[in-house]
């Protein structure tokens, strides 16, 4: 099973290793970022499923981080900050946080509101559903350690990463609905917005990717509702 990422991004070097070391130990992958930049090169460098962002950062500040990362990304964000005025709290919230943590904060506490918000967003349900390494559909293979996919001949397909986690979705919920909505949380696909119709044109970017030549890609459209991966899922 793939445990979370979670982009932790402070640049309080004692704070950061030891909220580092509590995620950890309660079996988070951790990528710590202590500023804006270094922020960007992680977050680029890999699929992240929730930012810790401290507010008072050096150079460009949380508040803007959060600005720019939900024009490109529903990812879930914590806002963590020492100010934990109720106004500093609403700012935070109506700016797309999910939610804010006070400092000082408990590691109970921490781990219990990022375990709140994963779970609001499918994210935890998600790595639960998707319990081994690999996956066998429709003749394909997935390997999720890799992230790869490889075609009924053994040849990789290239899949960006935002396709790939929409595949990881279908995968994990086969020959069931998911309404578009749904697939938006649990994908978290980064692919310019959040719309119906983004999650539309990354649905087609798959499909042609898992067609054969002999048959179509096992995807299909619900009408009105959303996609279901109509094949079954082997677990090997």
């Amino acid at each position: 099973m793939t445990a979370p990422t979670i982009l932790l991004v402070e640049d309080d070097p004692p704070l950061r290793t030891l909220t580092a070391r509590a995620l950890q130990e309660n079996g988070y992958i951790v990528r710590p970022a202590a500023t804006a930049p270094e922020m960007w090169a992680t977050f680029e460098a890999g699929p992240v499923d929730l930012i810790l962002l401290d507010i008072m950062l050096p150079g460009t500040s949380g508040i803007d981080l959060c600005k720019a990362i939900r024009q490109r990304s529903t990812v879930p964000i914590i806002f963590i900050s020492a100010r934990g005025s109720e106004t500093d709290r609403v700012v935070g919230l109506e700016l797309g946080a999910d939610d804010y943590l006070a400092k000082p904060f408990s590691t109970r506490e921490l781990v219990a509101r990022v375990r709140a918000v994963l779970r609001r967003g499918g994210i935890e349900e998600q790595r639960r559903a998707v319990p081994s390494n690999k996956a066998e559909f429709d003749g394909l293979t997935v390997d999720f350690a890799r992230r790869e996919l490889y075609s009924r001949s053994g040849a990789m397909i290239p899949l960006t990463g935002a396709e790939f986690d929409l595949l990881a979705s279908f995968l994990g919920h086969p020959q069931r609905v998911i309404a578009r909505e749904r697939l938006i949380e649990l994908s978290r696909a980064r692919i310019g917005d959040s719309s119906d119709r983004s999650i539309d044109v990354l649905v087609s970017r798959l499909r042609r990717k898992l067609a054969a030549d002999d048959k179509p890609a096992p995807i299909i459209t619900v009408r009105g509702v959303g996609y279901m991966l109509n094949a079954g899922v082997a677990r090997i």
